[in-house]
């Protein structure tokens, strides 16, 4: 077999794992095991391999390499029950989608659920992951302390995460994040709510939050509710911000809160609602309509979608879900396979505002 020499490479021509083992007078076995750091390899050897690749410029092909070694990556996301809501119904749609597209390259993704009002579940599934000894780790932040605690844990263990439409408070150590600007599309949520009125005409603003807000212990709307709280202590100080807390898991509780509220407040002009449970007040805006009444919700669930197609609904502020979660591990499938940081860090989606005018064509 004929073996070109130094000179023979020419410019722009492709540097092969046989051109190395050339430079470094070693055989190719030797530069496959120094390039996988597997196998014993002596350090007089692995030296002249990896100046030989310094001097020759030599990038492998990692996703090949990956192939070859046919032991997969597993990336493993930590989530909700998909049944627990539309919302996360969606999520983890998106991620396998983002598994079918990065399966070619050996990745597997595997999920651990929680109840997302449940901490002790959470941690539980986080254990059981960490046992699992995955490549790489997704997460939406829902529980922060226990989060911040987790990714201390992946972070000495060096075991690459990202943040998925969430994000732990006061980390840095985060390989990348996909999701909304949340402060941001809380302003936003508080302009389409009032602008429309003179602020003399804004005395009160109902906020939908749902029970486990109360005691704190997951709170994903926190920051998209400064954001709200930002934009009316600026441009309408003097309006009242009201606060109501449904349950999310009785249906029939939540309608009987909510009555109660509307009943008490028939002339309430302006209702929002941070999460993607919207649709859980719809049997209440039914029965208690308003011409000029606004309500604003976020995520383009299904049920949220049909409640603004009805006309209960005034906007919906959504993110492309399911694209925001396969983004993600395709983000972090690359950084696992080639252990390079991501040319974005935060990788923020589209804040979309939906009407029933233009629901049909998102």
């Amino acid at each position: 077999m004929h073996i070109k020499s130094d000179k023979s490479i020419a410019m722009g021509e492709k540097i092969t794992i046989i051109d190395v083992a050339r430079k470094a007078g070693v055989s190719k076995g030797t530069v496959d095991r120094v390039l996988h750091n597997r196998g014993e390899v002596s350090a007089k050897s692995a030296e002249k391999v990896r100046r030989a690749i310094e001097e020759l410029n030599f990038h492998p092909n990692m996703y090949a390499s990956l192939l070859a070694s046919r032991k997969p990556k597993i990336l493993a996301c930590l989530m909700p029950y998909a049944n627990g809501g539309e919302f996360w119904a969606k999520m983890e749609k998106g991620f396998k989608s983002g598994a079918d597209s990065v399966s070619e390259q050996n990745i597997l993704v595997t999920f651990f659920h929680y109840n997302q009002y449940d901490k002790e579940e959470f941690e539980a599934a986080a254990k059981k992951m960490l046992e699992s000894n995955p490549a790489g780790v997704l997460i939406p932040a829902l529980f922060q302390d226990s989060t911040v605690e987790l990714t201390q844990k992946l972070h000495t263990m060096d075991i690459p995460y990202m943040y998925v439409d969430t994000r732990g408070e006061g980390d840095n150590n985060y390989v990348a994040f996909t999701g909304m600007p949340r402060f941001d599309s809380g302003m936003l949520s508080a302009d389409l709510l009032t602008s429309r009125f003179k602020p003399e005409d804004v005395e009160d603003i109902l906020v939908v939050r749902i029970k486990r807000d109360v005691k704190g212990l997951s709170d994903p709307t926190r920051r998209r509710r400064e954001g709200f709280m930002s934009y009316i202590h600026e441009h309408l100080p003097s309006s009242k911000v009201h606060n109501l807390y449904i349950n999310p898991s009785d249906q029939e509780e939540a309608t009987r809160e909510m009555d109660a509220y509307l009943e008490k407040h028939p002339k309430l002009k302006h209702i929002v609602m941070f999460n993607s449970r919207l649709h859980l007040i719809a049997d209440s805006l039914r029965k208690h309509p308003s011409e000029d009444r606004i309500v604003i919700g976020f995520d383009d669930t299904p049920s949220n979608v049909a409640m603004m197609k009805e006309g209960l609904a005034t906007m919906l502020i959504a993110q492309h879900i399911e694209l925001q979660s396969a983004k993600a591990v395709e983000i972090l499938s690359d950084h696992v396979i080639t252990r390079k940081k991501p040319k974005i860090k935060d990788n923020f989606v589209h804040i979309d505002i939906l009407t029933r005018y233009n629901i049909d064509n998102y």
